[in-house]
């Protein structure tokens, strides 16, 4: 058409003979027809009935709910009715928990009035909300579940009791940097008697030695099925909590200070039925290994860098805990844990489906009984080893059938060794080799070539020293305590950032980030195909 610019827009004449029963209905205006009349382009248009405005309030709801935060916000911009919807069906918040958010508690929690999973996380050079704004929070959202406090300073022992008494339904609590102290967390567990998750990270209020008052166990003693303590001064103050816990199935323990061999006798006297235990940093010896035996349906250990332990304590682990499916080990390159402990996994662990060596020097031994006897073995990292080499690669492509994810970091493996995988391991899907000086690209394009369907990413950079802990996944674990919160509040003063952070965190995390290959890339692998039963 195109023979000008301008056009008319010509209302129907028949709106003007509408009733005044329908004019007050919501109505929108379509293109109809494109006419043609004395070479001016004209469109019709007509109102129509608004249909959106028809969905009930449930359904625009579910539609919300499926929506991103950013989608979410745009929403919530259209109409009052909207808005109110949106806030209604929200039950995921994150909050910038600094203290000029005590003003705005009372309007955000009458808009977001079903709010169940909370976060508040405050920068770490700025004054947190204190008592006054939790309480007011909790005493608005009563159904709350789950909490994740950060950086929030100004918390006291008093704060965290009026909290639990006005959010009984907590179920999962995660505090990092946090100052309030036993008090303040034996409340909580009085008062939160579904409470099934607890992770505490530098818990600041717990640092007076022998004089720290015991936690737990408390009426959450007996809903408690994950307990995670992280670099805690007097972590053995919980020991009251973890042995009153008699459903507890996972129990993780990073750098916490003091000697846990005979915490961990105790334990695994009163509770028998755990499945997962991460133990890193720790002073722990085979007698604590020993302990943990008794714990006949473990599935998951984590030991990472625990220099006092050795192949004996393992060889105790092997002998009992025969349902074992995931191991990783991180010998901090001490050489007291090898062939002996490797082989005794081998020989009384046949579920074996994980396997992460770092730091460790098995030889061609223990290799090759664990690819004999563990044929349900999937994903194997070996990293930082000075005898895993040609021969060891070439058993492994040999005899591990089930192997589906392959890992190898700064070991003394070259082309001959990774020409074996060509034919080798059929339901391998993906293997990665960095720092693997003898490993070349020519090579990894042949494998690529040589087997289409094979996923080969090779780093060929210099070795370095080893540091795949699990906790320097910390930043990928906080999803296990808390995913998805990042439904966020769309006001710009509250809204939950990351720009505040120190240069040394962020220097820090760009160094976690390169030697994490093995700890990021076994979560993503396992995340999806297995998981414990607890």
């Amino acid at each position: 058409m195109g023979q000008s610019a301008s056009t008319a827009l010509i209302t129907s004449r028949r709106d003007s003979n509408r009733s005044s029963s329908h004019r007050s209905k919501s109505k929108f205006t379509v293109p109809i027809i494109p006419m043609q009349v004395e070479e001016q382009t004209e469109f019709i248009f007509c109102e129509g009935p608004d249909y959106i405005s028809d969905l009930p309030d449930e359904c625009l709801a579910c539609i919300f709910q499926s929506l991103n935060s950013g989608d979410r916000k745009h929403c919530s911009l259209v109409c009052r009715r909207w808005l109110r919807i949106e806030g209604q069906s929200r039950h995921r918040l994150s909050l910038n928990a600094q203290s000029d958010l005590l003003p705005l508690v009372p309007f955000l929690f009458s808009r977001f009035d079903s709010v169940t999973k909370l976060a508040l996380k405050c920068d770490r050079r700025s004054t947190s909300i204190g008592d006054e704004a939790l309480v007011a929070i909790s005493s608005r959202c009563r159904n709350l579940t789950r909490l994740k406090l950060r950086s929030c300073r100004e918390l006291t022992d008093a704060g965290m009791a009026a909290f639990a008494k006005n959010c009984k339904a907590l179920k999962k609590l995660s505090c990092g940097s946090c100052t309030f102290g036993a008090r303040g967390m034996n409340a909580i567990l009085d008062n939160c008697a579904s409470l099934e998750e607890l992770s505490l990270k530098r818990l600041r209020g717990i640092t007076d030695g022998a004089a720290v008052e015991p936690v737990g166990p408390g009426l959450a003693a007996a809903s408690l099925k994950t307990i995670c303590l992280k670099e805690l001064y007097n972590g053995q103050c919980f020991g009251p909590l973890i042995i009153g816990s008699k459903n507890l199935k996972t129990l993780k323990l990073f750098r916490c200070s003091g000697d846990w061999d005979k915490l961990l006798q105790v334990i695994s006297d009163r509770v028998t039925g755990m499945v997962e235990i991460h133990l890193e940093r720790l002073q722990v010896s085979d007698t604590g290994l020993a302990a943990i035996s008794n714990c006949l349906n473990l599935e998951i250990l984590h030991l990472v860098k625990t220099p006092e332990c050795t192949d004996m304590g393992l060889v105790s682990i092997a002998e009992r805990c025969r349902l074992l499916r995931k191991l990783h080990v991180d010998g901090w390159k001490t050489n007291r844990i090898g062939d002996d402990g490797l082989s005794a996994v081998a020989k009384y662990c046949p579920n074996l489906q994980e396997l992460v060596l770092i730091g460790v020097n098995p030889t061609k031994i223990s290799v090759e009984l664990l690819a004999s006897n563990c044929q349900n073995l999937e994903r194997l990292a070996l990293c930082g080893s000075d005898t895993v080499g040609d021969a060891e690669i070439s058993c492994i492509a040999a005899k591990c059938v089930a192997l589906k994810k392959l890992c190898i970091k700064s070991c003394p493996v070259s082309d001959h060794g990774m020409e074996a995988l060509a034919n080798g391991c059929p339901n391998l899907v993906k293997v990665k080799v960095k720092k693997c000086r003898a490993v070349t690209c020519e090579c990894a394009d042949w494998l690529r070539t040589k087997r289409g369907s094979l996923a080969v990413n090779l780093d060929c950079g210099e070795p370095e020293h080893q540091d795949a802990s699990a906790s320097d996944g910390g930043l990928l674990e906080n999803v296990v305590e808390f995913h998805s919160v990042a439904n966020q509040m769309p006001l710009p003063s509250i809204a939950s950032s990351s720009t505040g952070r120190s240069t040394s965190f962020k220097s820090r995390l760009g160094l976690l980030s390169g030697k994490n290959l093995v700890a990021c890339t076994f979560r993503r692998w396992s995340g999806g195909n297995s998981s414990s039963r607890g």
